[in-house]
This record gives C-alpha cells, structure tokens and sequence, in this order.
C-alpha cells in the first residue's frame, strides 16, 4: 500500500487527470449506448411465473405495458354527456400516440364493465406495443392532464404509468451538506471536510456511470443507482475520512507530506481496502439467493463500493499531495510551526491518529486525554454493567423484528401526489379494494373432461370466501389455454389476500383438478409478489448462514484469533436484528411512517431485507476492523490487554462517532425522497449503523474483550500456520516480539502470533 501511496503522490496530477478522463469517458460510453435496467421482480420456478409463461406464450396480443386512464365525475356521472364526449375525445387521442397498441372504453360495448356501479367512476385499458418509454409515459400523461379540470377529474395509473425512482437528487445534496457541516465543526478544516466528500462523488459517480453501462449485460434494476448512491456517498466519505485523519496525526508527528501519506495508506489504507472487501463480499453474498432483482441491486451497489475504495487509495493520496499542511486546522499548524505555541492541547493528535512514534518501536506511549479516552477508561472500570444495559437495550430494539412480515406495498402507499396513488384511490372507490390486484389463474385443457373440470372450477370460485367476482376468457382455444380472473375483497398488500392465494393452491384448484388433466396457475402481480416474498423468507436464513460464516474467516485472517471474530459474527446479526426492528417499527405497524410521506403501515418491500442484511452487516464489520485494528496494533507492541483495548477504543471513538454521524445523515437525508423503498433502506440503515457504531462498537465489543481478558487474541499454532498473512493494521516500524499466555489462560503457553511472518 506504501507503494502505492507514494506513486499516486508522486504523479498526482497524472492520478487526478486519471479519474477525470475515466468519468468523461464513462459519460460519453452513457451517451452514446444508454441504459437497459430490468425491473421485473418475477421469482422464477414459482406458480406466479408458470401462469405469466403459460399464458405469454399462449395469446398471440401485445405483449407491452399496460395501464389505466381513470376518471371521474365529481358532480355527476360518467355517462352524462359532457363527461362522456370529453373522455371519448381524450381517449381518441390517446389512441393515436405512437406506441400506444389498442384503448378499451368504457363506452364500448366490451368495456361496460368499466363504469362503476353508481357511475361515478370509470377507466380505461391503455395497451403500449412494447415497454412504455418515458417520452411516451409523458405525451399520454400531457394529453390525460389538459382534460383534468372541474367537469371530469382524470389521472393515470398502472404498470405502464408507474413512478420510476430517480437516483441522486435533493437527497444527495441534503446528505452532503450534512456532512459537510459535521466533518467542519468536528475537525475544524476545511480540507478535512471536503476531501472525503471529493472522493466519494468521485466514487460514487464512477460507479453510477458504470452501474448504467452494465445494465445492458446483466439485470440490474433502476433503484440500483439510488441504493448505490445511498452506500456509496456513506462508506466514501467514511473510508477517506479515516485515511486523512490518520494523515493528519502523521504530520503532526512529525512526517513530510509524501511520508504521512504513505504511512497512512500503509495503516489506514489496508484496514479500508480490508473493510471495502467485506462490504462488497457481503452484497455478492446476496447472490446465493438467486433473485434476479436482488441479485442486479447487490451486483450495482457493490462496483459503487469497489470504485469508491479505489477513490480512497488513489484519488485521496493525490489530492492529499495538492493540499500539504492545509490538511491541518490553523491551530495544528501553528502548534507545528512552534511546539510552545500554547495552542488547543487537543489540536497536538487528533484522538484518532495513530501513536508516537516511541509506540511504534514497541514501547507504550503516553495515552490521549479527552472525551473518548475518559468514557474509554469508563466502560474498563465497568464492563459487567455495561455489556449488560448494552445488550438489554439493542435486544429489546431489535424484538420488534419478530413480527416482519415480507410483501410488496401497493399504489394505495405511493405519495397522496402521485397520479398512480390518485388512480388506485380511485379504482377501490369504484370497484372495490381488491381491484388493484386481480388474480390471473391460467388454466390449460386437453378434452372435454377437462372443460368439465375448469367450469368445476369457476363454480367453486365463485363461491370462495374472498373472492367477490370472476370472470373467464379464451386465450388459446387451440392450445387449449384461458385465464380466469378472480377478484379478491381485499386489497394487493393485505395478509387476507395472501391466505386467500394459499386457499386456492392449496384446496380449491387441487379439488376441480381431480379426475381431470387440467392444470391451473395461480398468477398475476399480486400472487407474484407474494412468491418473491415467499421465496425471500426461504432464502433469508441461508443467506444470513453464508455471510456470517464469511465475515467469520475474515476477521479470524485479519486478526489472528478466534473470540473476536465469534464475538463480531454474533453482534452483527443483533444489529441486522436492529434495522429490522425499526423498519418493522415505521412501515409495518405505521409509526410515524406518514410523517414520511411514505404512506402507511403495510408489509416491508420483500427485497429489502437481504439489501439490510448485506449492507448492515459489510458496514458493521467496518466500524469492527477500524476499532479492532487499532486494538491489536497496541497488543501487537504491549501485549497488555487491558491497556490495547482500553488504548484503542479511546483512540477511535471520536473517529468513528463522526463516521457513524455522516452515515446517519447521508442515509437518513433518503428517508424524505417520497419512496418508500427507499425510505425503508434510509430507515433502517441509519438506525442500524448509529446504533450498531455507538452501542456496539462503542460499549458492548469493548466491555466484553474486557471481561475476556488476553483469550481475546488466542489462535491455535496449526490454523495460524494455515492461514494466509494479512496485515490489516500496517507494518510496524520495529519487529514486535511474540507475546505468549500463562497456562492459567490457556492451560499450555504458545506464542500469540503477530500476523507477520
């Protein structure tokens, strides 16, 4: 890494030019190719997807989005007139836009069933050619907007219609300045606070623009970029954030700028390329689940993670080189420029930065005083009590996620604002809640026994608790395919119509198919949505199984011991357990989820919580290698436990207290975008991490290496003989000699390895 650092300082301008050119080039590749995001959410070898096969091969239509132009008469009916001249002419003209296929009136013969029964309310079927472009989405919308007025009121609604969530945006912006300020008023630099912040949007642009290209090589969906921005602006300016606070203690010891920078990437710099490899190992986990819109958001969101880590040993150092001593606040460097300079003693090192050089040769260095050293000695004095009341409260906040249950929110949860709410609204009003989510059954026959057993069929549906009306039409007759329409009571996202899709698999269809040949699939967004979920509670267990075991190995590589890493694995998942619990809190039983303007309490979005589990747990192994790190380079050179953890927590408190503020603030700046998944990921990230850094790393991990005393840094000979070598917190200046335990800790002395070879 020192190598590297000093080529990167070296040729700086080159280094900064570099990342320039690659984000004019990645633009222009944009430019010119475009994007191709997949948003389908379809679980394959599911019901839900037999049904959507069957009956796409089966009918010989179009095969594009569709949506609905609904409207309504809010001072008499549908059928005056007025009201039905405007709305003819309205769809006459909407039926001409170049890609839309076919409108269905409701003043047609085959549309009667399209006018409430008070005729209040109406729609129209809308049918594109293909996928609805966005310039197409905004002439049918120009067109349905201009005839929005006092006599008829109309909006639009559906698949084809829906609203696409942007990346970046306000919320980036808030985040940032956030940021900004926090880093400003901590570190009293402006260098401090706006290099990281240059290096994440360096980071974070890279790999956006990246993320667009590969769309067209693998399915990534579109919230990809938002969910990527998200991750990226936060471990950014986290990881650069720790390499120039160690930069800064380095030249306050002492070192030339080319020096500091080279052992700040050779210190720092390994423990952020270490944190980024478990963040990124993390999010590719989610590929054991094998769910393509999973799979594309983990895919993206980890080249975001891969190109701001790269920034942060690249970029950084160069830029680093551009500012020099400026780096420091004016009070370090005058204290610089005149040791007796009676300047603020805590401008001397920052609680952060790394020891005397005296510590560094492996004799141990006058501790910091401040705030974290003192809350520091603290949790030593008391480590029963507080491991303790740590545990209680993060066990007690994390109960709630007992009850989560997985589904997809429907329209009814979009913004009061959005066209597509305003249509749902409508249609429920109308039509009934269940509406908005019919269940398309595709039915396929090979005789007339078979045609025996689907009329069976309809009988027994229409007489199923829950199921207010069905209907039946051809979609093959020479393949012997139709689809049944059944319309539930209950809307998209309620548990009723998830028992209700679990009956009719179960006992109705199971019952009319006996004695016959015909099969019959349960399908349509509604039952689809409830098989992802399906599958992705399944899958959960496996998948938090896999990256527990891989963050394991890690740790146990990076550290050379067996109680940390095991210690690490189980709060890890305590603080995945947290996130959950807040965002079961919020959006499931509605806690001031419409303060949120994110609707109201309903089931979490079902591919939330593997991007929860990935990414809380990545960054919580971050905080865990910054904290622990710095742990063991004071073991490594004293080996004193008590004085390595006590040292290392003291030292890194303030640094990643500050961390844990930006990743608040950055997550917690997307929680007010309007989407609710993404306000669902703002949530329970930002609860997650806070308390994950300040309740965990800060006071429970501390107290109970405490209580464990020297076991903490155990590895037996063999494994650390099998293990491959990685320095995660730097080489040390001077060889440090072995350290061995008593028989009374382990019952057989045997050297503490150093994790150098």
């Amino acid at each position: 890494m020192s190598a590297l650092a000093r080529w990167c300082h070296r040729h700086r301008l080159a280094v900064l030019l570099g990342w320039v050119v690659l984000l004019i080039a990645l633009a222009g590749a944009l430019g010119t190719a475009g994007t191709n995001f997949g948003d389908s959410q379809m679980s394959q070898n599911t019901e839900s997807a037999t049904a959507s096969t069957l009956l796409r091969h089966a009918s010989a239509s179009s095969s594009g989005d569709s949506g609905y132009a609904v409207f309504q008469a809010p001072h008499g009916k549908v059928t005056d007139a007025p009201v039905q001249s405007e709305m003819s002419g309205l769809l006459d003209k909407i039926a001409h836009e170049p890609g839309v296929a076919s409108v269905t009136s409701p003043y047609t013969s085959t549309g009667a069933a399209q006018i409430s029964s008070d005729k209040t309310i109406a729609y129209a079927n809308v049918q594109f050619d293909r996928d609805a472009t966005k310039a197409q989405q905004s002439e049918v919308s120009s067109l349905a907007l201009a005839d929005d007025g006092s006599t008829v009121h109309v909006t639009l609604g559906g698949q084809a219609f829906g609203a696409q969530v942007a990346a970046g945006g306000p919320s980036d912006a808030i985040g940032i300045v956030l940021v900004f300020v926090i880093l400003l008023l901590v570190f009293r630099a402006v260098w401090v606070a706006v290099l990281p912040i240059i290096t994440a949007v360096a980071g974070v642009g890279t790999g956006a623009l990246t993320v667009m290209l590969l769309s067209h090589l693998i399915t990534i969906p579109s919230t990809a970029l938002t969910l990527g921005a998200l991750i990226g602006l936060g471990v950014g300016i986290d990881y650069a954030l720790f390499i120039v606070n160690r930069h800064r203690g380095n030249l306050m010891a002492g070192m030339s700028t080319g020096q500091s920078v080279a052992a700040s990437l050779n210190t720092s710099g390994r423990a952020v390329v270490f944190a980024g490899l478990t963040v990124v190992a993390a999010l590719l986990g989610m590929t054991t689940l094998n769910l393509g819109e999973v799979t594309g958001m983990a895919e993206g969101a980890a080249v975001t993670v891969v190109l701001t880590v790269l920034a942060a040993v690249t970029l950084l150092p160069a830029l680093l080189g551009f500012i020099g001593p400026k780096v420091l606040s004016r009070a370090q460097r005058r204290r610089l420029a005149d040791p007796a300079d009676p300047a603020d003693p805590a401008d001397r090192a920052d609680p952060a930065d790394p020891a005397d050089p005296a510590d560094r040769a492996g004799h141990a260095a006058p501790e910091r005083t401040g705030v974290w050293p003192r809350w520091a000695a603290q949790v030593q004095a008391r480590p029963k009590a507080m491991a303790a009341a740590g545990l209680v409260v993060l066990v007690a906040l994390a109960f709630p996620a007992l009850s989560l249950r997985l589904g997809s929110a429907d329209d009814g949860n979009l913004p009061a604002s959005s066209t597509n709410r305003q249509a749902y609204d409508l249609l429920s009003e109308g039509f009934g809640p269940g509406f908005n989510g019919p269940l398309q059954i595709a039915v396929q026959v090979h005789g007339d026994g078979d045609q025996a057993a689907q009329t069976k069929l309809v009988t027994a549906l229409e007489h199923t608790p829950g199921i207010v009306s069905v209907s039946e039409r051809p979609v093959n007759a020479a393949q012997g395919v139709s689809e049944i329409i059944a319309m539930p009571s209950t809307s998209p996202e309620a548990a009723a119509t998830s028992t209700l899709i679990s009956h009719l698999r179960s006992d109705v269809i199971p019952q009319a198919e006996q004695g016959s040949t015909m099969k019959a699939y349960v399908g349509g967004t509604t039952a689809g949505n409830d098989d992802f979920a399906s599958t992705v509670t399944g899958k959960l267990p496996l998948f938090i199984a896999v990256i527990t075991v891989l963050g394991l190995l890690l740790l146990i590589v990076a550290f050379r011991s067996l109680l940390i890493p095991l210690l690490g694995a189980v709060l890890n998942v305590l603080s995945i357990g947290v996130a959950f619990g807040a965002t079961v809190l919020v959006f499931q039983d509605g806690f001031g989820v419409s303060l949120l303007g994110a609707g109201s309490g309903g089931p979490v979005e079902a591919f939330v919580p593997p991007m929860i589990i990935g990414v809380v747990f990545g960054l919580s192994m971050d905080y865990l290698v910054f904290l622990v790190s710095r742990m063991r380079e004071e073991w490594v050179h004293t080996g004193d436990n008590q004085r390595a953890v006590r040292v290392g927590h003291g030292e890194t408190g303030r640094v990643i207290a500050v961390a844990a503020a930006i990743m608040f603030f950055v997550f917690g700046s997307f929680v007010f975008g309007g989407a609710r998944v993404i306000a669902e990921f703002g949530v329970a990230l930002s609860v997650g991490i806070v308390l994950d850094a300040l309740l965990i790393r800060m006071v429970v991990v501390p107290a109970l290496m405490h209580l464990f005393g020297r076991a903490n840094w155990w590895l037996p000979r063999w494994l650390d003989r099998a293990l491959p070598t990685i320095s995660v917190e730097g080489e040390s200046h001077s060889p440090a000699p072995a350290v061995v335990l008593p028989r009374s800790d382990r019952g057989a002395a045997e050297p503490v390895s150093d994790g150098r070879r």
